[in-house]
This record gives C-alpha cells, sequence and structure tokens, in this order.
C-alpha cells in the first residue's frame, strides 16, 4: 500500500521528463515526436524500446516491457515502487515524507524470516570476529591489508570451531528449524542440528537491495581443499542473479559513467579500499547472461579486469561473450607479471592502476592478443586460425570505426590484403535489423478473434479519452474476456474517482495490481494508431455485443435440444427471438 496519496504520486510523476530521467541511462535517438533507445530489459541491440513524451510512457516493442517513469526505475535499478517515487520527488526538488524502511516488497514479505535469519547470522558472525577468539583471524586480515574500518564496512565476520554455537543461537532467536535447515547454514543429521561453518572468517552475500543473503566462508589458518565455502542456492540467493558489492557499487557507478568487474571479494575489497568504488565481482561463478544485463543497466561503459594470468584472461574472453549477447562492448583492464587486482593495488599503488583504468584495451586488441597466444604466426597452419578467429570475433562488432582500425592491424600482422580480409569479414554476415516502428496496426497480424481485437482497441482508447470511457459507461454491458474486463473496470472507476485518464498516472494507479497491469502492458504492446471516430468506437462495441449475443444464442440453443416440456421450449424460442432483436 502506498504511504502517499495518488494525487502526490501523480502531482511527483507530472514534475518530471520521462525523456530526461531515461536519457541519464540511456543514449536516446530522437525519431520522430518519439525517443528511442536500445531496451535493458532484454538482449537488445538496435533500438526497439519508445519512449512517447506526449504520453510520458515507454514500450519495447520487442519485449513488451511497458511503463511510466516509476515502473523504468524500479525495473532498472531494482528498487520498490516508494523509492522509485522517492527518486523522482528529489529530482522534482518535492518533498515527501515517507519511511523507506518500510517498504517491504511481497518478496521481502514472503521471504521475511529467511531475511531475518541471515541479518541474525551475519550480526552474529561480526560480534565473534570482535571477541577475544577473532585475534587471530583479524590478524590475518591485517596482514592482508584489510583494517578495522573494512571488517565493519564489508561486515566480515568469523565462525568459530564449535559447530554447533550459531545453530544455538538461532534456535534461542526462536526461528523456525525448517526455515533454519531451509537457509543452509544449519545442518540435520543422527545427532541433532549443527553449524555448516566452521572456523573460517565470513564474507557476507548481499542482493541487489543490500539484504544479506548468504555467506561466503575462508579458511585463514588451516588447509583445505575448499578456501571459500558459499552458502547453497536459495529461494532468495541466486549466485547467476547477484554481484557482488552491487548495492555499494551501483550510485557510484552512474556518477563515473563505468563499472569494473574482478573476480573476488578480496579484489574488490581492495579496490574499495583506495576509493575505487564503481566495482563488483561476481560470486565464485562464470558471468552469466543475468550478470551481463545487470551491469548492462549499471553504466554506460563496462571495464573486465579480472586476473592477468591466462586463467584470467579465459574469464575475460568469456564475460565478453555474454556482454556481447546484451549489445554491450566491454574495455578490458589486463595486469602484468600474472597479478590479480588486490596484489597489483599493494604491488604498484592506487596511482599506478588508476593509470590501467584511465588507459584500458579495446575489445578486439585484447581479443587478438588472447587469440594470438600459444599460436605461432610464423606457421601457416596457425596464422590461417588465428586470422580466421579474429574475423570471426570482427562479425560480431557493429562499430565500423573499430572493424576498420582492426582489418588495418590484422592486414599488416598477417601480410593479407586488406580488401580481402574486409571481404571475408562482411562474407555471410547477417545485418540486424532495426524494429520498425510504425502506426500500422499490428493487431491485423494476430491471431486473435475479431471480439478481442474490438476489445483490446475499445479499451485502447479508453486509456487516452475521457470521451470513449463515457461511451463505455452508457453501451457496455459486458466484455466476455475476464482480464479485459477486469481493466476496462478498473480504468471506468479510476475516471469517476479522479475526474480524469493519463495513462502514465493510471499504471502508477496499477502498481499494487500485478495481473491488471500485465494485461495492460500486453493492450500498449500494440501498435495502435492513437486517432479513432465515433463510429469506429460504435463498431468495436457492436462486434462485442454480438460476440456476447451470439454466445447466449449458442446456450440457449443446446439447452433447447435438452427441453422436456413444450413450456420450457416456447420459453427457450422467446429467449431467441429477444436476442435476435437485439442483435
Amino acid at each position: 500500500m502506498n504511504q502517499i496519496s495518488q494525487e502526490l504520486i501523480n502531482e511527483i510523476r507530472s514534475s518530471i521528463d520521462i525523456v530526461d530521467v531515461i536519457g541519464n541511462y540511456i543514449e536516446l535517438q530522437p525519431r520522430g515526436k518519439n525517443y528511442f533507445c536500445v531496451c535493458p530489459f532484454h538482449n537488445d541491440n538496435h533500438p526497439s524500446m519508445s519512449i512517447s513524451k506526449d504520453k510520458q510512457i515507454y514500450t519495447c516493442f520487442s519485449c513488451h516491457a511497458t511503463g511510466n517513469v516509476f515502473k523504468f526505475l524500479m525495473d532498472y535499478e531494482n528498487i520498490s515502487f516508494i523509492e522509485a517515487v522517492k527518486k523522482c520527488a528529489d529530482l522534482a526538488n518535492i518533498s515527501i515524507d515517507i519511511n523507506l524502511n518500510n517498504t517491504n516488497s511481497a518478496k521481502l514479505e514472503k521471504f521475511s524470516d529467511l531475511y531475518n535469519i541471515y541479518d541474525t547470522s551475519a550480526k552474529f558472525y561480526q560480534n565473534l570476529i570482535n571477541t577475544a577468539n577473532g585475534k587471530e583471524a583479524k590478524e590475518y586480515l591485517y596482514k592482508r591489508d584489510i583494517n578495522d574500518e573494512l571488517i565493519k564496512e564489508f561486515k566480515i565476520g568469523l565462525s568459530l570451531t564449535d559447530r554447533e554455537l550459531l545453530s544455538k543461537y538461532l534456535i534461542k532467536k526462536e526461528f523456525n528449524k525448517s526455515d533454519l535447515l531451509k537457509s543452509g547454514l544449519i545442518l540435520e543429521n543422527n545427532y541433532g542440528i549443527s553449524d555448516i561453518y566452521c572456523n573460517r572468517i565470513m564474507f557476507p552475500l548481499e542482493d541487489l537491495q543490500g539484504r544479506v543473503v548468504g555467506f561466503s566462508g575462508r579458511i585463514y589458518n588451516t588447509n583445505d581443499n575448499s578456501k571459500y565455502i558459499n552458502t547453497k542456492e536459495t529461494e532468495i540467493f541466486k549466485k547467476r542473479n547477484l554481484l557482488y558489492n552491487y548495492a555499494r557499487a551501483k550510485d557510484e557507478a552512474k556518477k563515473n559513467g563505468f563499472v569494473i568487474v574482478m573476480e573476488g571479494f578480496m579484489d574488490v575489497i581492495r579496490a574499495y579500499s583506495v576509493g575505487i568504488k564503481n566495482v563488483v565481482a561476481t560470486m565464485g561463478t562464470a558471468v552469466t547472461s543475468n550478470h551481463a544485463m545487470t551491469l548492462k543497466k549499471m553504466a554506460k561503459e563496462i571495464y573486465l579486469c579480472f586476473d592477468g594470468d591466462q586463467a584470467g584472461a579465459k574469464a575475460t574472453m568469456a564475460c565478453i561473450t555474454e556482454l556481447e549477447h546484451v549489445g554491450v562492448i566491454p574495455k578490458v583492464i589486463r595486469l602484468e607479471e600474472n597479478l590479480d587486482p588486490d596484489e597489483y593495488i599493494k604491488k604498484y599503488g592506487v596511482d599506478r592502476f588508476n593509470e590501467k583504468i584511465e588507459n584500458p584495451i579495446s575489445i578486439m586488441d585484447f581479443k587478438m592478443s588472447y587469440l594470438k597466444k600459444e599460436k605461432d604466426i610464423g606457421k601457416i597452419e596457425d596464422k590461417a586460425s588465428y586470422v580466421n578467429e579474429v574475423i570471426n570475433e570482427l562479425k560480431k562488432i557493429d562499430d565500423d570505426v573499430l572493424r576498420e582500425i582492426t582489418l588495418k592491424k590484422l592486414s599488416y600482422e598477417s601480410e593479407l590484403d586488406i580488401n580481402f580480409l574486409r571481404e571475408k569479414v562482411n562474407e555471410n554476415i547477417v545485418k540486424k535489423e532495426e524494429v520498425v516502428i510504425s502506426d500500422n496496426d499490428n493487431l491485423k497480424k494476430s491471431k486473435i478473434s475479431g471480439c478481442e481485437k474490438a476489445t483490446i482497441k475499445l479499451i485502447y482508447y479508453m486509456l487516452i479519452s475521457k470521451e470513449v470511457i463515457r461511451i463505455y459507461d452508457k453501451k457496455v454491458l459486458h466484455i466476455p474476456n475476464d482480464r479485459y474486463r477486469i481493466l476496462a473496470r478498473e480504468i471506468s472507476e479510476y475516471y469517476h474517482k479522479y475526474n480524469d485518464i493519463i495513462l502514465a498516472d493510471f499504471i502508477s494507479y496499477l502498481n499494487d495490481y500485478k495481473e491488471v497491469l500485465d494485461t495492460l502492458n500486453e493492450i500498449l504492446s500494440y501498435e495502435i494508431n492513437d486517432d479513432y471516430t465515433l463510429e469506429d468506437i460504435d463498431g468495436y462495441i457492436n462486434t462485442i455485443k454480438n460476440n456476447v449475443i451470439k454466445s447466449q444464442k449458442e446456450r440457449i440453443e443446446n439447452k433447447l435440444k435438452e427441453a422436456d416440456s413444450l413450456e420450457e421450449q416456447n420459453k427457450l424460442l422467446a429467449q431467441l427471438v429477444d436476442l435476435a432483436k437485439q442483435k
């Protein structure tokens, strides 16, 4: 439930321009009366999202993502509705009194016990590292230049050798045993329950909102084949979705215009300690498509700074592939002497590392270096393999300038004619067509019934016209489709409550009604011309009425076949006559 009135929400929404807000995140291209951009909500390589300055909404004509400025911020920044409203209020210099701590989402409420278990456990581990039992662990961290301030900032804790400490503490806090087992922090065996983590430095893992959802426990004074042990995946902890330090880094990345991706927790903490705060790491897993989409939304530029060894180069190549799939061309930072970022900063200092950041390697320079590794270009077979691999990578690049620069370099290295190489790159390239946005009614191409098409058009015009709402109220008695009927009713009720219909505000009004909002998004995904005539509206209404009459007629005819008495038959026949008159 919103903590502020619908009227104030509408005022905040109308005080800012959705074009300006989205333009702060994504490069926009004016086209006609609308603006277009690469959609950040799916794997989009060409502008398929339209932003309407008039309607103050956006619509993707590929994935059908639709909404107003609040919905964009919610999905782009992974924040709640009220947080999005607050962000817009700040942009519009409108003061509102809301407590963001009370804006729990449905997910937070559903899994509140799990969130509480992780939060309680994090504080428990933090307390332990600050006791006498934590002295050795702290000394280990100090030797790695992790001081008390960083320990506190990253909520680093400690699990002790006693495998029942956390279990007993959480039971004492009256957490349900089944939830404790579900959390992955507690194990049950023939002897009872015990802790999963034992004698490890504990790094809390947070979700995109900064809530603790798991841990990574690191050895520090023993030998173990598993240097790190991560909490098992749960309903709220999916490694493929999360990035370490995301909650701290997202605003810094936005401010700086780029985000740096690293491999390990220690790398991130080291960079953070020297003032480089726009940095994240994967949760001990390869970069996934979900990571790529999250990174794409964090900043306009993405820099990859993995370990300087061959394994780090391989991980960089894999990450580039995932980012290319979502239309992102990253830059690369490579570190010499096989050092990881933590080691490099400690050895050479922040100034030299900043020089690396200021002079990243282009994606094709990195790929050429990587593909050349372990090949002897003096050998014909290796040279041919190398050239073909570079050409295949060039086919993925849309940047004509970068492609041409790389071709010149490849021509020099391989001693092959540049025109020959250019032809090989262009050979069999399938050009990705831009999504063509027009005013043509794409409902004609859909395979839905005539009645549904009429209903969709009627509702669409209700969304943009008070006149059509009044006609609907007067003439439409029933809409057969449940989803459309509920949406039409909501539009009518909204109009009568606020004496107006502004699409962007109506979207805010439906924020707590997901199913209705989904139906609205479906209707907005059709390319329907805003112009209509009263004859058009009457035609849609008559189509709906005739469909209702047809259904009633079929139902009566079926009853007529089963009618036993003459009286019942005459009654049903009279109903058929009435329906015929209505039609």
